[in-house]
């Protein structure tokens, strides 16, 4: 019997398989139904349990130790463990200091035991217990007891504390001392790159005969009395200091061809002075170079400060050795007695024919172009310079001795104090008001030194009185050479820098901060300075 064919054929019955399938499906709708009614009852009993379990802790933060109240308690046994403490570290010094190396150690035992204790106290919040601390408090009340007995008394312990307080002060006032001393002596020391290149610059002035030749020409220059060029007069025996301001000068200047340098300097630094500025070029500027040792009229019986610098007194005071806290190391300064220093006083009688001069000091920078200084109005006083007066130190009964009558019956101790080193003056009006004549009055007065220190500030003071026009302070911002903590922003604002203190930029000791500020201003390029490393 044949067979059907396949698509002829009757479906075979599965009703078990459907059945398994059901059976399946329903188990499994069951278990998630009961995974969610699990899950929510649980979340019930977390939400209603957590705000009671936040409530316990907050309240044992509430309660937490707090190790500053118990310190300041009075019947605190943390604070008597302190105080114990305290005494047995004083205990402890004096045993050391007679020697008693074991009872020093015994105390220096307990000590620790008592640190231990209180930092365990710190660290679990829970206060010291009597029965942690009576052991240790009764030991070092023993030990306390028994350095009483060896006559560590409290006066015992003043007494040694106090001398060992008075030692410490006079080593610190000691090394203070020698501090300021040896920075002087720094400050005063020629460096030796600089003392080398003036030996080279002395030998071209000697060695090259056209250098002179240029010399002279340039002393018969019409330049140099040209009431409409601009004036500056710079008063030194360093060259590269003098090369600095002359040609940081001109960079800054507009027209720097339309100005006139005229250096002083000492016979010792006279032909390297020479040979330098006659070798270098400033922009077209005019630069005339003196000796000091040529002004014949400047002598003792002219001049009062003369008389006095080559006296015996001074030489011995300025040569001598330092006299400790005496003197003021700083006034020890040999170059308060080179006369180069006092030359300011004169620029009227140095340089006849001139109207307007603008004086510079050898530790300036200037950053801006300071032709603007010859027109301006200074309304009939002689001399432009900045005020000091901003710091309460810088007033007149803080340079001039008030006790004296001669003082304090002709000047007003609160006047205002003004800078030296970048000062406009009027030399007209100077003749006209005789400042140099008040000078040397007041120099004659102080002979014995008992109205003002050393310096030439003071007498500066005394003799510009009621003719000194302040100017804005941006002409002139000084302490680059004593103060770390200038504004950079009134620096860059400054027409002047000046390097006043001793921390020069040419020393090895200036401020690292501003020594870029003068070093780039040098000829690196020169082959004397590459030579001598000066730069």
């Amino acid at each position: 019997m044949r067979r059907r064919a396949a698509e002829y054929r009757r479906p075979v019955r599965r009703r078990f398989s459907h059945w398994i399938c059901l059976l399946l499906a329903a188990f499994s709708l069951a278990a998630l139904v009961l995974f969610f009614v699990q899950h929510n009852h649980r979340e019930d009993r977390i939400h209603r349990h957590f705000p009671e379990r936040k409530a316990t802790k907050d309240e044992h933060l509430a309660k937490r130790f707090n190790f500053t109240e118990e310190f300041l308690s009075v019947t605190s046994i943390s604070r008597q463990l302190a105080e114990q403490m305290v005494l047995a570290k004083a205990y402890v010094i004096i045993a050391k200091e007679h020697n008693n190396l074991h009872l020093a150690w015994q105390l220096s035992s307990k000590i620790r035991s008592c640190q231990l204790l209180l930092s365990k106290a710190a660290m679990t919040g829970e206060p010291v217990t009597m029965e942690e601390a009576e052991p240790i408090i009764k030991s070092m009340s023993s030990l306390i007891f028994k350095a009483q007995e060896v006559h560590y008394d409290i006066a015992t312990t003043i007494v040694t504390m106090k001398s060992h307080i008075q030692a410490l002060e006079d080593r610190a006032i000691t090394a203070t001392v020698q501090s300021t001393v040896f920075a002087q002596i720094s400050a005063e020391a020629t460096p030796k790159s600089l003392h080398c290149l003036n030996v080279k610059l002395m030998t071209d002035w000697l060695k090259i005969p056209s250098l002179q030749r240029l010399s002279h020409e340039s002393r018969i220059s019409p330049r140099l009395t040209d009431n409409n060029l601009y004036h500056f007069c710079i008063f030194s025996d360093n060259v590269v200091a003098t090369s600095v301001v002359i040609n940081s000068t001109v960079v800054n200047a507009d027209h720097p061809k339309q100005l006139v340098f005229h250096i002083v300097t000492d016979g010792i630094n006279y032909g390297s002075m020479q040979a330098w500025f006659l070798s270098n070029d400033f922009k077209g500027a005019t630069v005339e170079v003196q000796n000091v040792e040529e002004f014949h009229w400047l002598n003792e019986s002219y001049s009062p400060i003369v008389k006095q610098l080559h006296s015996p007194e001074s030489r011995a005071f300025y040569f001598g050795p330092y006299q400790g806290a005496n003197v003021e190391p700083k006034l020890q300064n040999p170059k308060f007695l080179s006369l180069l220093n006092h030359l300011r006083f004169y620029i009227p009688e140095i340089y006849p024919l001139l109207e307007k001069i603008v004086f510079l000091d050898d530790d300036v920078v200037v950053q801006k172009d300071l032709t603007p200084l010859f027109s301006m109005d200074l309304h009939g006083n002689v001399n432009g310079a900045v005020e000091t007066c901003l710091e309460a130190f810088h007033r007149y009964y803080k340079y001039l001795n008030f006790s004296n009558s001669i003082i304090s019956s002709k000047f007003d101790p609160q006047a205002c104090g003004w800078a030296l080193g970048m000062n406009i003056f009027d030399l007209v009006a100077w003749r006209k008001a005789n400042v140099t004549a008040k000078y040397h009055y007041w120099q004659e007065q102080n002979a014995d030194g008992t109205l003002w220190k050393l310096g030439t500030l003071p007498p500066a003071l005394l003799s510009f009185y009621g003719l000194t026009e302040p100017l804005d302070r941006r002409w002139h911002v000084l302490g680059l050479g004593y103060d770390l903590n200038i504004d950079n922003r009134l620096i860059e604002s400054a027409a002047v820098i000046h390097f006043n203190g001793n921390m020069k930029p040419w020393l090895k000791l200036a401020i690292g901060r501003y020594k870029p500020l003068w070093q780039k201003y040098i000829n690196q390029s020169h082959p004397h300075l590459q030579d001598c490393a000066a730069g």
